[in-house]
């Protein structure tokens, strides 16, 4: 009680604003999480200030996009008197930052659930984009790879869109490997000058989105119309080399609504038969990272 007493003392001698900018000096969520742990009065001035939500915005600006937070639980409805705001923001807040910095465990090999769709695709459904998901490179006798259309400009930009695993991740690399047509004079390898990566979500309600379809040829236009991106990477020089190129971001990115864009800046190889531009890639393995909420 004592130690409770002192505590609230110093905090009412040096006031509750430089109180905030004391605590806000604090760069990890559980310092912040043992400070509101003192006592009655920390925790108030922890709380009421909104600084767990301010260090999860300094952590991943991501979550500024966020209009509100909300909790899902399985329990049953508490009979208690219901919490303010801050108390919920709070405990949110330093539960996302507290993953957000957390190096325990393992971090998913690979987040993409599915494909969602391609800029263009040459030969579908034989080079369509869900080859991209596939460890083999031959599958039933034939090469498994995705093909962009063809393109006069070597500058021509292509996307391949997929759905992650969850609606909030966490990534700190791609990985991506151009193919190598074996089977064309030369053994020409079809990469990109340039990748960039986009992260963020769908406009429309859940469950209205479309995936890879035969009808539609998996093609996406207007995504910008349809996505909101809340992360655009920088972009990445790409070898021609046949080989699973890895390209780091320059800060793990937190993925809220489940949804990345890979950009395939500039063409770099010309097909024989038609001499037009095209991109050929053979699997993308990684957006490793955390799945930081089912």
């Amino acid at each position: 009680m004592a130690e409770e007493c002192c505590s609230a003392d110093l905090l009412e001698w040096i006031g509750p604003d430089v109180s905030a900018c004391v605590f806000g000096r604090l760069d990890h969520p559980a310092d912040l999480v043992r400070a509101a742990a003192v006592s009655r009065t920390w925790r108030r001035c922890v709380v009421e200030s909104g600084l767990s939500k301010s260090l999860c915005l300094r952590l991943c600006p991501e979550v500024a996009t966020v209009a509100a937070a909300a909790e899902v639980t399985r329990s049953p409805p508490s009979t208690a008197s219901p919490e303010s705001g801050h108390e919920r923001d709070y405990r949110i807040y330093s539960n996302l930052a507290g993953a957000y910095v957390s190096d325990s465990g393992e971090p998913s090999a690979e987040c993409i659930l599915h494909c969602i769709g391609a800029s263009s695709t040459d030969d579908f459904p034989i080079e369509t984009m869900e080859n991209t998901l596939d460890e083999e490179e031959i599958i039933n006798f034939r090469p498994s790879y995705w093909s962009s259309g063809g393109a006069d400009d070597p500058e021509a930009p292509e996307s391949l869109t997929y759905r992650l695993n969850s609606d909030i991740c966490i990534v700190d690399e791609v990985r991506v490997r151009p193919y190598q047509a074996f089977f064309q004079d030369g053994d020409p390898i079809y990469s990109s000058k340039m990748v960039r990566f986009r992260m963020g979500h769908y406009k429309l309600p859940r469950g209205s989105e479309t995936f890879v379809m035969d009808d539609y040829e998996n093609k996406m236009v207007n995504t910008d119309e349809k996505y909101m991106w809340t992360y655009t990477s920088p972009e990445f020089p790409m070898l021609q080399k046949n080989e699973l190129q890895s390209f780091k971001l320059p800060r793990p990115v937190l993925c809220i609504g489940g949804v990345v864009m890979i950009e395939l800046l500039g063409r770099v190889q010309k097909q024989e038969a038609d001499d037009m531009y095209y991109i050929w890639f053979w699997n993308l393995r990684g957006l490793p990272g955390g799945t930081l909420m089912p």
